[in-house]
């Protein structure tokens, strides 16, 4: 199992890095996507007054926590009535996207459906269990289902890490329709939905009643509070969906001792609770899109997708190193597409998590 891992991708980057760092205005990085900005008062203070925790948390969430996501569902995606034993705090998303398929039983033999350019650890997390990653580019790409290709599990990601490509109503519950059909339980990664620059709504989710008839049965959301709320160090993040699929995950997670903190806890109630701070963060993610888009652009690069989420999806139709060469050179450091899958392979993902100076910087640079 751990031999089938691929490499890190990252540690490939380190001569490009070496490069940008190298540039005499020195490096902007414009690669993972680590948010710069400060964490929000609010949580902060949450965080803070509940720092005096010396008994076990609840690995459920907290009540409170669960009412709150709920509500948050309710106000801000578009589900109405998420009963809260539906819900479920992770210990950041990134943990329960590698852990899934373990944590739902799959093994040896098992399918996990992946999309085509996609965040590595879709596809990692399937190798953890011992199933197969199998890219799942539109449902027809399965042919006629057997029990050898049926995937017991599928990852949707909308809006998509790297592309930024959203999902939309019709197409979610197409594919709901679908899975339901053969009996595949859909997780859907909705980390970037708040950050939709199509206007003020987010992307829709899975559980959209316009998406799955007002029923969970057999979906899971999975979201993290990173992106909106800058809370990255926080590992904050939460799933959403089936009660009887978060209750199977609950037995397993409590046996293995995956609990999120207390104080983490309560500054995830904070965080899905104050709408003003995600606002003026998004505010401050399209003021530097908007700067490097048109930088990008008059530099010879084509932006595809990229219509919500962090990052823009670019490209000069040449390889994505070659591109990340010709950046590097100018002190701009990105990641490839490649990373992301083969359909990415003449791509650079650009992150718009940098300062205000150093996208500057980028924009003037290019």
């Amino acid at each position: 199992m751990i031999g089938s891992l691929p490499d890190f991708p990252w540690d490939s980057l380190a001569p490009h890095r070496a490069t940008a760092v190298a540039h005499p205005d020195g490096l902007v990085d414009l690669s993972i996507g680590t948010p710069v900005d400060p964490t929000p008062a609010v949580v902060q203070a949450a965080l803070v007054a509940a720092a005096d925790a010396p008994g076990y948390p609840f690995t459920s969430g907290t009540r409170e926590l669960r009412e709150a996501v709920s509500a948050w569902f309710a106000r801000r995606r578009g589900v109405p009535g998420l009963d809260p034993a539906g819900v479920l705090p992770t210990i950041g998303s990134k943990e329960l996207v590698a852990w899934l398929p373990t944590l739902l039983g799959l093994g040896a033999g098992d399918v996990v459906g992946i999309p085509a350019v996609a965040y590595p650890t879709y596809d990692v997390g399937a190798r953890l269990a011992g199933a197969t990653p199998v890219v799942v580019d539109g449902l027809t790409a399965l042919g006629p289902l057997t029990q050898a290709n049926r995937p017991k599990l599928l990852w949707l990601n909308s809006p998509s890490n790297p592309t930024g490509a959203v999902l939309g109503v019709p197409h979610l519950a197409k594919v709901v329709a679908w899975a339901r059909d053969h009996g595949v339980v859909v997780a859907s990664d909705e980390c970037y939905a708040e950050l939709d620059w199509s206007g003020d709504t987010a992307t829709p989710s899975i559980l959209d009643p316009r998406v799955c008839d007002g029923s969970h049965e057999g979906l899971l959301a999975v979201y993290s509070l990173s992106k909106q709320s800058n809370l990255a160090g926080y590992r904050a993040a939460f799933a959403a969906g089936d009660t009887a699929l978060v209750a199977r995950l609950l037995e397993v997670r409590k046996h293995a001792g995956m609990i999120v903190p207390a104080p983490v806890q309560a500054a995830v109630v904070a965080a899905v609770s104050d709408d003003a701070h995600v606002g003026a963060q998004k505010a401050r993610y399209a003021a530097r899109r908007a700067r490097l888009r048109p930088a990008l652009e008059g530099a010879g690069f084509r932006i595809d997708h990229s219509g919500a989420g962090l990052y823009l999806w670019a490209t000069r139709d040449e390889p994505a190193l070659t591109s990340v060469a010709w950046l590097a050179d100018r002190g701009i450091l990105v990641a490839p597409g490649s990373f992301y899958g083969a359909a990415g392979a003449r791509h650079v993902r650009v992150s718009l998590t940098a300062t205000d100076e150093r996208v500057e910087a980028a924009a003037s640079r290019l």
